[in-house]
């Protein structure tokens, strides 16, 4: 894949890792102390740039998992003697297993249930460290041995400089290439809803899991790093302020980017020393009034650069996109399509209630390969609810849905999305920030296997160079090959859509469902859809469509389902339904 940073970047890099090389040897141990500071804030912000920038999940506790790492060191080695870099790996698992205990029970809740939850934990971890007799109360830890590297003992901060930056660079490395692949593309769908990316075949509750526990461990590692690194550990450093102060840091770096965190990390680190500094001087007493200041200041800049100081930065660095492999892939193995004219779906007597309300009524019908099905009907008569009731992302509250032999009534969106059916939505639902290719490679989630600690390390290049490809392949084939490495948010509301049909059909579906998909067209584009629409239908696959524009619709499917009022209406062949009185006076405009 040609996902090479551009030179100018190569270079910026080089220049920023040679003078993290050097500045041991020429700063004063004053500056060094700050550095390595901002190293270990760093590597919990990273987190956080994972779990809430890219994952869309408010965390106010990982000072609490910093806590877990350095309590679980300090005391495995000053009771147990257990060498500190075994208890790295122990701190690990031990935040591990917390993380998604926290995880399952926490993460299911929504809006600002979340955040308030995470506060929860992490004010009862602060209060667990202090009174647990084990763990020195808060009195804390003393005597905590430093680290060793061959004959080499890590006393001093000096020392420790080129362990901490290595670790956090490390970290930078492994989550831009966690970001850049499949299951990067799992945690970055969050953002866009459940609903998206449940159609797409993501699992939405372990996506969140992932980006919770990473968070969890990087903040842990830190944790470790800083008790070797002051040989103390007491409660105050994992208090639920420290908590609110990494994600400050995350936030003001640029919450949703890599290297944001490290630029937040430093920007709140000095500027509080600079305070507390020069404060005292200019008002001629001492007091926390950097904190004041601090506050002021934080309010200024989320006001004036909502999404961090890394993105202005950026608009004078050449941007780095994921491209496509330029030479050529292995295609992605296709599943075979049903024999035209069996039939793929059938809906038996579907009905669904919202409360008194009845949005679908024992509605039946059947789609077969090979065939366009149009769905259509005025505004409410529950079109959309259908889809949603087939797809499985909005069950039916009675009747049932047959999809290749098989009952998928009770399936989630995910399940029935495993077994070859696919969707677009009325309303557009991609992420704009990202890139139409990589919205596009959402829809062949389920067609790679890669996990987590396999992107962290690229070793799954291969298979992502074939999903990247069967990503463009779709693009070019609905015509938006000029628009692969755009933002999708920068697209007219009609290429959206053409979008959403490209990502539908990465998924490698046998029946497609299509919602509204000429809407915001203009007269070429639907020309051209009309025709992709076709070729699909030549190949064998089902297409269910729901659509409002008349000629569109009768000029393209082979039956038509007439619904209102959540009751079907008519059914039959498009001159049928044209002739058909009921619909005539209902739909299509009255006799005239």
């Amino acid at each position: 894949m040609s996902n090479r940073p551009p030179v100018v970047l190569t270079l910026y890099l080089s220049v920023f890792l040679v003078a993290l090389a050097v500045a041991p040897l020429i700063l004063p141990e004053f500056y060094i102390t700050l550095l390595n500071y901002i190293g270990l804030y760093a590597i919990v912000a990273l987190g956080l740039v994972m779990l809430t920038g890219v994952g869309g999940l408010t965390s106010f506790g990982q000072a609490a998992f910093v806590g877990l790492g350095a309590y679980a060191s300090a005391y495995l080695t000053t009771v147990h003697g257990i060498s500190p870099w075994l208890t790295l790996p122990a701190g690990l698992l031990i935040t591990a297993l917390v993380a998604v205990t926290l995880g399952l029970v926490t993460l299911r809740l929504s809006g600002h249930f979340l955040p308030l939850g995470t506060i929860a934990w992490g004010m009862s971890f602060y209060y667990l460290f202090g009174n647990l007799e084990a763990l020195g109360g808060h009195t804390g830890i003393a005597g905590i041995p430093s680290l060793q590297l061959f004959d080499l003992e890590l006393k001093s901060g000096r020392e420790y400089f080129y362990l901490i930056w290595v670790v956090l660079l490390a970290a930078v490395f492994a989550t831009r290439n966690l970001l850049d692949s499949r299951e990067g593309r799992a945690v970055r769908a969050l953002k866009g809803g459940s609903v998206m990316a449940e159609a797409m075949g993501v699992n939405t509750p372990r996506a969140k899991i992932v980006a919770f526990t990473i968070a969890a461990l990087f903040a842990s590692t830190s944790g470790w790093l800083y008790a070797h690194l002051q040989r103390f550990v007491n409660p105050t450093p994992f208090s639920l302020a420290q908590g609110i102060e990494y994600l400050f840091m995350a936030v003001v770096g640029g919450v949703s980017h890599v290297w944001g965190a490290i630029l937040g990390a430093g920007l709140i680190t000095i500027l509080k020393q600079w305070l507390q500094d020069w404060l005292p001087r200019l008002l001629g007493q001492s007091g926390n009034f950097e904190m004041i200041v601090f506050g002021l200041l934080m309010i200024f800049v989320l006001h004036r650069a909502r999404d961090g100081v890394w993105p202005m930065i950026q608009r004078f660095l050449p941007r780095r996109t994921v491209r496509a492999p330029t030479g050529g892939a292995a295609s992605l193995p296709r599943r075979p399509l049903p024999v035209a004219g069996s039939v793929v779906l059938e809906v038996q007597n579907a009905s669904k209630r919202f409360g008194g309300l009845v949005a679908n009524d024992k509605v039946s019908f059947d789609v077969k390969a090979g065939e366009v099905m149009a769905l259509i009907g005025p505004n409410g008569a529950g079109k959309s609810t259908m889809f949603n009731g087939i797809s499985g992302v909005d069950p039916l509250s009675a009747g049932a849905v047959v999809f290749r032999g098989a009952n998928v009534e009770s399936l989630s969106a995910r399940e029935i999305a495993r077994r070859g059916m696919s969707r677009t939505f009325q309303h557009v639902r991609l992420l704009p920030a990202m890139t139409v290719i990589e919205n596009v490679a959402i829809g062949a989630h389920l067609r790679g296997h890669k996990g987590v600690i396999a992107a962290a390390c690229r070793a799954d290049r291969a298979e992502e160079a074939r999903l990247l490809h069967e990503a463009a392949r779709q693009i070019e084939r609905c015509g938006l090959g000029e628009q692969m490495y755009e933002a999708a948010g920068s697209l007219p509301l009609g290429k959206q859509r053409i979008v959403e049909i490209a990502r539908a059909l990465a998924a490698d579906p046998c029946l497609l469902l299509l919602d509204e998909p000429a809407a915001g067209l203009r007269y070429l584009e639907k020309q051209s859809l009309g025709e992709l629409l076709r070729r699909l239908r030549a190949e064998g696959m089902a297409i269910l469509l729901v659509e409002h524009d008349m000629d569109f619709v009768m000029g393209l499917a082979d039956r038509v389902v007439v619904m209102e009022f959540g009751h079907k209406l008519a059914a039959g062949l498009p001159e049928e339904i044209q002739r058909n009185p009921a619909v005539v006076e209902a739909y299509l405009g009255g006799v005239e």
